[in-house]
């Protein structure tokens, strides 16, 4: 019989409060936000006070949480409000700030005592003791280093209690845990303070070392990232381990991707934890993850050291198979007719896929457009305009519109060990 120890969290990145709130309504149980400083996505559209309290409203309303990266690694002077910033958060009612460096860690445990603090990946947690140790110093949780191995979980949960959260989906870095300097050599950016360039995902001139010539594979440039993370076919045996939040990497990617993958997981995870004895993959939930996957995809560590193939170089760039297009904004039973907010150019006579949470979908081509002074129109190519639409099948407000441009794979994953290797 296959142990569950309990029902993990499936747990969304938001980059603003629309990627909040589209995540709480596509599934996930928690979400994890920036705030205006201590994080590393400077990049990301961080969260003000007044929009963190704002979402943290919306999202206990609905029984969902919210947690705060704040997993700078700190130099002299980069404390400075730290304090005033963790009480705030108390205040507002965040349930957990995520923090890798231990100055970081006193201050939130001594100014803000109470609002829990999660250790980030990039302390890189790789072992039962070093949990033992975080969890001595009152931390309530893990976020276990990337480059931990499904095995290496079985024997971290036989040793601790502690919380354990996991990446499953999402961006590798080609460092250890993000512990790279690479933007700061190459653009003068600190990676582990919030600025990094993603210099790795460059292209690069290689040369033999005889000067002979440049280096290609298929004619394309050399770069030095990986392909993105999946753990889809391997949700039971994550639960089996005892890993208790899944976490979903991309906190810049659209809303598109984020409710997606976030549908995909919570789907997956609702039908094993229901009936772990009779459950069966079902195939869309996969080809859901290639309607927004942006490379290849693999399982990272979990099943060993990655190999030459999960390496980007080499492998042609991976084009999403949809393109996000409209959100819905109101739906007239009686006419049949959907309110869309536009987010991508769309045109009548094209096919698109209406999609919302609970895996609820259907595909169909738009027929005719309004705009919203009710002139019929050919295309929508304006951004944020309202546009009208016939759908065949009823709509709710937070529906997704988006739009195929190509038939989907079926490589799969082929070239990948995504199946647990034989033992």
């Amino acid at each position: 019989m296959r142990n569950i120890i309990k029902k993990p969290e499936v747990l969304a990145p938001a980059g603003n409060l629309e990627k909040l709130e589209i995540a709480v309504r596509y599934g996930a149980d928690a979400v994890y936000i920036g705030g205006q400083a201590y994080g590393l996505r400077s990049r990301a559209g961080n969260f003000t006070y007044g929009e963190m309290k704002e979402g943290v409203r919306f999202a206990h309303a609905r029984g969902a949480k919210v947690y705060v990266a704040a997993n700078m690694v700190g130099h002299e002077g980069d404390d400075e409000g730290a304090g005033d910033f963790f009480r705030t958060l108390k205040e507002i009612g965040i349930d957990a700030v995520i923090i890798s460096d231990p100055g970081f860690i006193t201050i939130c445990m001594e100014e803000a005592p109470g609002l829990a603090v999660h250790l980030s990946t990039q302390a890189s947690a790789t072992n039962y003791k070093a949990l033992q140790f975080w969890e001595q110093e009152g931390v309530e949780r893990v976020v276990l280093a990337r480059e931990v191995s499904l095995e290496e979980i079985r024997e971290i949960r036989k040793n601790t209690g502690m919380e354990i959260e996991a990446f499953v989906q999402g961006a590798m870095c080609i460092s250890y845990s993000g512990r790279c300097v690479l933007s700061n050599h190459m653009a003068n950016r600190d990676a582990n303070r919030g600025g990094c360039a993603q210099s790795c995902r460059w292209k690069y001139d290689l040369f033999e070392n005889d000067g002979a010539g440049i280096l290609t594979a298929g004619g394309e440039p050399f770069s030095m990232s990986a392909v993105d993370l999946t753990m889809i076919h391997h949700v039971p045996e994550l639960i089996e381990a005892g890993v208790g939040s899944f976490k979903i990497e991309g906190r810049m990617k659209s809303i598109h991707y984020v409710s997606t993958v976030a549908n995909v997981y919570r789907a997956i995870v609702d039908a094993y934890c229901e009936d772990p004895g009779h459950f069966v993959f079902d195939p869309a939930w996969e080809e859901e993850i290639w309607k927004v996957a942006q490379r290849e995809l693999a399982t990272g560590f979990y099943f060993g050291e990655p190999d030459a193939r999960q390496q980007l170089f080499g492998r042609p760039r991976k084009i999403p198979k949809y393109t996000f297009a409209a959100r819905v904004l109101d739906y007239d039973p009686a006419t049949k007719i959907a309110t869309l907010e536009q987010r991508n150019h769309f045109a009548a006579g094209e096919e698109v896929e209406f999609y919302g949470p609970g895996f609820s979908r259907f595909t169909q081509t738009i027929r005719k457009l309004w705009d919203e002074d009710g002139k019929c129109i050919e295309r929508a190519p304006n951004a944020l305009m309202t546009v009208k639409t016939i759908t065949d099948h009823p709509v709710k407000p937070y529906d997704l519109m988006r739009i195929r441009k190509m038939p989907v794979s079926t490589a799969r994953f082929s070239n990948f060990p995504v199946q647990a290797p034989s033992e």
